[in-house]
């Protein structure tokens, strides 16, 4: 049987509870899922550092400025 690809990889991320509840709470606040907002994080976090040079333009990546 052929592996389905959903286009985005999985793993496991260990963090500390009290980080953890700041960004659900955040999440909530951007009507976002936990995991949309970790990516949201992550994706701002590496476009600032200069570390991603272009990715598909996807609904809420814009380049803050």
């Amino acid at each position: 049987m052929a592996k389905k690809e959903s286009g985005n990889k999985s793993f496991i991320l260990r963090i500390d509870p009290e980080l953890m509840e700041a960004i659900e709470k955040w999440a909530a606040d951007e009507f976002r899922s936990t995991n949309g907002q970790i990516l949201y994080i992550l994706d701002q976090a590496v476009r600032k550092a200069g570390r991603l040079k272009k990715l598909k333009n996807k609904p809420g990546n814009e380049p803050s400025e």
